[in-house]
């Protein structure tokens, strides 16, 4: 087969942060574990560093929930039971592990929990025993999204979410992908690196494919150093926000261009149809996306096949399942 259609299997491993309690240790405050089918899935796939941050500052197995309060606009993580405050020992903890994080390309935090959570976490109204709450982010996770504000962070919850959760491989593969790039300090890599995934980014942001372009394209004047530096912060920024599905729809109606010459009307109406579906939420976006890539298999059009946007990951972590949450 045709050399486009192989590149498209040659991924990088990505190196992900994992929270200790999913899948890896029995570290929950009840002694427990929580396996996740998605988590399970991914972990032949990737790299994986994990901690337990309540274990890390002393806290045994079992032990009695902590929980993070607000108290005169300020946040403690506060056990209930012992009445002892944890505060500091938990920020001196993050602080010096997260320091030593020198590559990363993602993280699956435990949603809910008052270390790891990075939101949804329930903040209490002071440490008397009946208050109210509000919602915010667990120290651990508060400080993970303060040193990586770029960076794919989820939790194990959201990545029930089918758009979630493809956003959330696509962008941990990237990222490794350009961790190979940056390593080459080679710009002729760089320049293939913006080649293949130019309808990625095109489905995520416009603007920043046009930025990330004429980087490279203007780049004889400069130090590679400085280069690759400028390409990777505003690649981030390109992938700050989950795509909405009309991207997604130019894009392939795009990539149709370069082969409706040599199809049917009834075939053009098949893909038209597929992304109609796609539209008002009948089908996934795999389905209009296999049609396209079908047909870039058969006229033989190495462009669209050597694009990361028609195989971000390994197909194997393909998982249709959804919530049903669409707008997460």
């Amino acid at each position: 087969m045709m050399k486009g259609w192989l590149i498209m299997y040659n991924f990088q491993k990505p190196t992900i942060f994992l929270s200790k309690c999913l899948g890896i240790d029995s570290c929950r405050y009840n002694g427990q574990m929580i396996t996740d089918t998605f988590v399970e899935s991914l972990k032949p796939y990737v790299n994986i560093i994990n901690v337990c941050p309540e274990m890390s500052i002393g806290l045994g197995v079992p032990r009695s929930p902590i929980r993070v309060v607000n108290e005169n606009d300020e946040l403690k993580l506060f056990q209930p039971k012992t009445e002892k405050e944890f505060t500091k020992e938990m920020e001196d903890f993050s602080e010096a592990y997260l320091n030593n994080i020198k590559e990363i390309d993602g993280f699956i935090l435990k949603s809910g929990s008052p270390s790891c959570g990075y939101k949804n976490v329930k903040v209490y109204n002071g440490t008397s025993k009946v208050t109210g709450s509000t919602k915010g982010a667990g120290i651990f996770g508060g400080k993970i999204m303060r040193k990586f504000p770029y960076a794919p962070i989820e939790d194990e919850g959201r990545l029930y979410n089918y758009r979630i959760r493809d956003n959330f491989i696509m962008r941990i593969f990237m990222n490794a992908d350009f961790r190979r790039v940056k390593e080459s300090n080679s710009l002729k890599e760089l320049i293939k690196f913006q080649s293949r995934n130019k309808l990625l980014l095109m489905a995520n942001s416009q603007k920043y494919m046009k930025i990330l372009g004429q980087i490279v394209a203007n780049s004889e004047e400069k130090k590679i150093e400085v280069i690759f530096e400028e390409y990777e912060r505003n690649l981030k920024l390109a992938f700050e926000k989950i795509p909405k599905y009309t991207n997604n729809i130019n894009v392939l109606t795009h990539a149709m261009g370069y082969f409706s010459k040599y199809i049917t009307k009834e075939e053009t109406k098949l893909i038209i149809d597929s992304l109609e579906k796609y539209k008002i939420g009948k089908l996934p976006i795999s389905t209009p996306v296999l049609l396209v890539k079908s047909y870039a298999v058969r006229f033989n059009i190495n462009y669209i096949l050597e694009q990361t946007y028609f195989s971000p990951y390994p197909e194997e972590l393909l998982f249709l399942e959804d919530s049903g949450k669409r707008n997460l």
